[in-house]
């Protein structure tokens, strides 16, 4: 499973906290997603995130 943050991103950093193995900030204050399959051991924290984002930025591939 994959995930991608879209254009709607507002920056808050919600996803990065709540899975930090799997999103983090740019310099820009914009959140992306790791290019590789997400392990099985943090994709509920992903879902977690996917679910919590405010800007509905956040795409299961």
């Amino acid at each position: 499973m994959k995930f991608k943050v879209n254009e709607n991103c507002i920056g808050c950093g919600l996803c990065a906290n709540t899975c930090p193995d799997v999103f983090s900030m740019t310099e820009e204050g914009i959140a992306v997603a790791v290019a590789e399959d997400v392990a099985a051991s943090v994709e509920n924290s992903a879902q977690d995130a996917l679910t919590s984002c405010p800007a509905g930025a956040i795409e299961e591939m």
